[in-house]
């Protein structure tokens, strides 16, 4: 994807990976617009600014509406949960923005995209996707939800011409991550990283060396599984 031509939206923009991803698009020569629950937070040069919380329809549909020109949604918005025998309503809290708030903003955004020739879907995903981060174990489910939407989505998707990526990073001092003892990633690589993958067309991106050494253990645990029976 040649993101000097594209027209991207960006959840979550007002701060951490988000406003760098809405920042650096700029640079680019994308045309973005810039969404978070708080507009008034968001201060990027050269965006457009739009009220965004994903957890409420009316919103994404407003959002979807006057956004009709974008080929690119990048879903950064996300939390982190507090312990699943924890308060309910924050495990609850997690699901909504994490799963359930991406969701919507695809079926909102895959028309969209599909009317402007097709485009682009990226989601910020973790290694939570496969085993529980130290500071809340909600996480973990949301964004194994999460891993397993996006494979399902870029087959339905690849109709339209529409890639979806993830990216998967351990850590990058963001308010999900704050208290980790994972290391951590500066927040512009992260981005530029993210949005070099964009580029390249490419379905994954992982970040960092926790992340990969992450991914092959998983790959391992599985293959012993296998043996093992």
């Amino acid at each position: 994807m040649n993101l000097g031509k594209a027209t991207a939206l960006i959840t979550g923009a007002n701060r951490g990976i988000g406003r760098h991803l809405a920042a650096q698009l700029v640079t680019r020569g994308a045309k973005v617009y810039a969404t978070a629950r708080r507009p008034e937070s968001i201060n990027i040069y050269g965006v457009e600014v739009l009220p965004l919380d994903v957890t409420d329809p009316d919103a994404v549909a407003d959002a979807a509406e006057k956004a009709d020109d974008v080929n690119l949604l990048v879903n950064n918005a996300g939390i982190g949960g507090a312990a699943l025998l924890g308060d309910i309503d924050d495990v609850r809290a997690a699901m909504d923005v994490n799963f359930w708030g991406t969701l919507s903003m695809v079926r909102a955004f895959a028309p969209v995209l599909a009317r402007n020739g097709g485009g682009a879907v990226l989601n910020i995903a973790s290694p939570a996707s496969w085993f529980v981060l130290p500071g809340g174990s909600a996480q973990g489910p949301s964004k194994a939800a999460v891993w397993s939407m996006s494979d399902e989505l870029r087959r339905e998707l690849a109709g339209q011409r529409t890639l979806v990526t993830s990216v998967r990073l351990g850590a990058a001092g963001t308010a999900t991550t704050k208290g980790s003892h994972v290391p951590g990633t500066a927040l512009a690589d992260v981005a530029h990283a993210a949005l070099d993958g964009i580029e390249a067309d490419a379905f994954e991106v992982v970040i960092d060396e926790f992340t990969v050494m992450a991914k092959a253990s998983l790959r391992r645990s599985s293959s012993w599984s296998e043996n093992d029976a």
